[in-house]
């Protein structure tokens, strides 16, 4: 029974969201994804932004 109670209360931890800088605009951005407000990923234009 002991076993089951710590089983299920490792369910419910959850790791933190894991951030970074874009390297091109210093904006946080998750890791692996490409920078919503400059379009960059991995020193490459990725998205297409529209000029304002």
């Amino acid at each position: 029974m002991r076993r089951d109670r710590r089983r299920a209360a490792n369910n419910n931890l959850r790791s933190a969201v894991q951030v970074t800088k874009c390297p091109n605009c210093k904006e946080p951005v998750l890791p692996h994804r490409a920078c919503t407000s400059c379009g960059q990923y991995k020193g490459r234009e990725a998205i297409v932004q529209a000029e304002a």
